[in-house]
């Protein structure tokens, strides 16, 4: 196969999707579009395929400055693969979805993060960087009710900024390094400390989280997938490339990991539980970014690989359920297993990968990155890591299937979702039982090789414990009513930092900018007003200078102006 697909040899996959994307854009046919969502990540595959060595292509000489636009390497070749995956799977589940504005801006999307996994220096970085925050905002968009607008407007400002972030530390790093290469990049000096920053507004750290639970939520119900899949994990793809064994990482993953437990549970919106629940995944693999070494950097791509997977395919349930229902809160919600079984069973294949139970490929990635913790004697962390992962995932994502789809019968008769998205989620759950089965697939795509098997009695009985444990806690919120809160509650993330207090600084300083304005253009007023009349004074018809002067006075001044250019003229050099 490698072999019929040679002439492809070189040829960054990226430019595939992104082509597909700009055809679809522009193309009116509903048809067209649809083959190209599908044409697109086959091409970008087949271009994966052809580029078996590892190495530099796609290199642009600019003299000064080097770009190498698609560097193939074992790191970058796992999240290209599961990029171009989920981009083919998300096409499939949007083929019923009619809208050109979402169908060309999802691949736009993905063959831009293709691109900066790609990408051998931190101008291209930067080029493609920029484009998956311009391409993804339309899926927020393209819902167009105010509050959309409002979430797509505050989420391309935080996208924006992580680019301009990143391009001013790698302007200071190349300035103080002579180079623009994109490799380990370090927290010893302040260039690799910005673009932490700019990595670190991707990923969700701490702080700086809040553009992820405002925005997924607003999404459209295909754009929440999309969104699921790239930004995110292109961000831990950048750590692991720049920043591999810094252990103020580990500290960050932690409080990822543990930090969204009270907002899971109180939230209101399905996404936005989900949401939550994403970063607590990020966590885990931000941890293993800082554990580092090989174990460490296996654990991060093999969670960011089936992360992917599964969730997009819970954000697929959720699209399915939003386009039958209309609606996706907790208190509206109950009993759709009667309605809708075959998208409550692919759930639960989610909900079971999430979670890591044995047999789904959560377990397999997950057992990688805490074997590393332990294995690095990050004893303290470890334990953060197993009630994290007993206590968040499990009542963010058991409360995602249960509400929807048992709990109260609310009397809430749908239909099915269509065809096709059950097909994209049937696509997705094969892979979390797939991978969580035959895990040496999943292992020799990895970085580096390792022996390592995650099905020890130990690691499966302490899984499932944990398991049980979360089942326990979930049953006693329940029976004493803990959750869910009834209706929709107002979250204080620290986005209410900026929103009340940002806001209301905004506010005083227009009014102050226009009182002074005024008060300037009042002034002015007064001098133009002075000036003008002055003017009027001398230049008039009644002015001074149409007044006659005495001639004996005009030929004393023509006396002195003669008298003047005489002695120029005379103490001038010949």
């Amino acid at each position: 196969m490698t072999d019929a697909l040679s002439f492809l040899n070189g040829v960054s996959p990226a430019w595939f999707l992104i082509l597909a994307g700009l055809l679809a854009w522009a193309s009116p046919r509903s048809e067209l579009r649809k083959a190209l969502m599908l044409l697109g990540p086959i091409g970008a595959l087949c271009a994966w395929f052809a580029t078996g060595e590892t190495g530099v292509y796609g290199v642009i000489d600019l003299g000064p400055v080097v770009l190498e636009t698609f560097r193939l390497d074992n790191l970058s070749r796992v999240w290209a693969l599961v990029f171009i995956l989920i981009s083919f799977i998300n096409g499939v589940y949007a083929l019923h979805d009619r809208n050109r504005m979402t169908d060309g801006a999802a691949l736009i999307y993905a063959g831009a993060a293709v691109g900066a996994v790609f990408a051998g220096d931190l101008l291209t970085l930067f080029f493609f960087w920029e484009l998956t925050a311009l391409a993804s905002a339309p899926l927020i968009f393209a819902v167009g009710t105010p509050e959309a607008q409002r979430a797509g407007l505050r989420y391309l400002a935080i996208q924006v900024l992580s680019g301009v972030v990143l391009l001013g530390g790698a302007a200071i790093w190349a300035s103080q390094t002579g180079s623009w290469a994109f490799d380990a990049l370090g927290t010893d000096s302040w260039a690799g400390i910005i673009m932490l920053l700019a990595f670190g507004l991707k990923a969700g750290f701490p702080l700086l989280h809040m553009w992820l639970p405002d925005a997924y939520p607003k999404a459209t119900g295909v754009g929440s997938v999309v969104l699921s899949a790239f930004t995110t994990k292109l961000a831990i793809y950048a750590l692991a490339r720049g920043f591999a064994g810094e252990e103020v990482l580990i500290t960050i993953g932690l409080v990822m990991a543990v930090f969204p437990i009270v907002f899971a549970m109180t939230s209101n919106d399905l996404r936005q539980t989900l949401a939550y629940a994403l970063i607590n995944q990020l966590g885990f693999m931000v941890v293993a970014v800082g554990v580092g070494g090989d174990l460490g950097l296996n654990g991060a791509a093999a969670n960011a690989f089936v992360g992917v997977i599964y969730m997009a395919l819970m954000f697929m349930v959720l699209g399915a359920v939003l386009l039958r229902t209309g609606t996706l809160k907790v208190s509206a919600l109950g009993g759709l297993y009667k309605s809708m079984p075959v998208t409550a069973l692919f759930a639960i294949i989610g909900a079971l990968s999430v979670v890591g139970a044995p047999l789904f490929s959560g377990f397999v990635a997950k057992t990688l990155i805490l074997s590393a913790t332990h294995y690095a004697h990050h004893d303290w962390a470890y334990t953060i890591l197993v009630y994290a992962s007993a206590g968040v995932m499990e009542l963010s994502v058991l409360k995602v299937v249960y509400f929807t789809f048992f709990g109260t019968d609310r009397g809430i008769r749908v239909k099915e979702a269509p065809q096709t998205m059950h097909l994209g989620m049937a696509l997705a759950a094969f892979l979390c039982v797939f991978l969580g089965v035959n895990y040496q697939a999943l292992y020799g795509i990895l970085p580096f090789d390792m022996e390592y098997s995650p099905y020890k009695l130990s690691s499966v009985f302490g899984q499932v414990q944990l398991l049980l444990g979360g089942l326990l806690v979930f049953g006693l919120a329940l029976y004493f009513k803990l959750f869910p809160l009834k209706g929709d509650r107002t979250i204080l993330d620290v986005d209410w930092l900026y929103r009340r207090f940002g806001d209301g600084f905004a506010r005083w300083s227009a009014a102050m900018g226009q009182l002074l304005f005024d008060a300037i253009g009042k002034g002015l007023g007064a001098a133009i007003t002075r000036i003008r009349g002055r003017l009027f004074n001398l230049f008039s018809p009644a002015g001074a200078l149409s007044k006659e002067f005495p001639s004996g006075l005009m030929a004393l001044w023509t006396a002195i102006m003669l008298a003047g250019v005489v002695l120029v003229a005379y103490f001038s050099p010949s």
